[in-house]
């Protein structure tokens, strides 16, 4: 039974980390790796433990099938919580293909000319559903790897499974 305003989680053992999902029931509101900044800053209330929920399911399958080396659809929906601004980057965030990337500063020049690479840089690090939405395939200019909430380590692995060149 699905609860009104309840959120509920599951942990996901991934070949890079152990995750939390959290969902409302019907959508995905954060995928997080233990300890990461950020972790759980968009959770409000007591998280339910329940594995059983279709949606976590189909994320863990979605995850299989990515750290498998797979493009695999999103078929459940997205529910980030966070300023509008921040929805705005990580709506762009949403458009990066898999396999490729962008900077800071080319996501920054599609809000606003006048916009900062650096007010995005923080919108990308408060990203709170994980490799879903990927801020890893964010890189600083000229391919130079820059910074990760769950750690450059982390990021390194993740865009190494979709062949992204980079430089340290």
């Amino acid at each position: 039974m699905i609860g009104i305003n309840m959120l509920y989680s599951t942990n996901y053992k991934s070949p890079v980390g152990d995750m939390l999902i959290v969902s409302d029931g019907k959508a995905i509101k954060g995928i997080w790796f233990d300890g990461q900044k950020h972790f759980k800053s968009t959770v409000e209330s007591e998280l339910t433990v329940n594995d059983e929920l279709i949606i976590f399911e189909k994320v863990k399958k979605w995850l299989d099938d990515y750290f498998n080396g797979i493009n695999p659809e999103i078929d459940f929906k997205l529910k980030p919580e966070g300023t509008e601004f921040r929805k705005k980057v990580w709506q762009i965030l949403s458009e990066i293909q898999y396999g490729e990337t962008m900077t800071y500063g080319e996501i920054a020049s599609k809000i606003s000319p006048t916009m900062s690479a650096q007010a995005v840089g923080g919108a990308v690090g408060a990203n709170p559903i994980a490799i879903v939405i990927p801020c890893h395939r964010v890189l600083g200019k000229n391919a130079k790897l820059t910074g990760y909430a769950a750690g450059i380590d982390k990021k390194m692995e993740l865009l190494k499974i979709e062949n992204i060149s980079f430089k340290r």
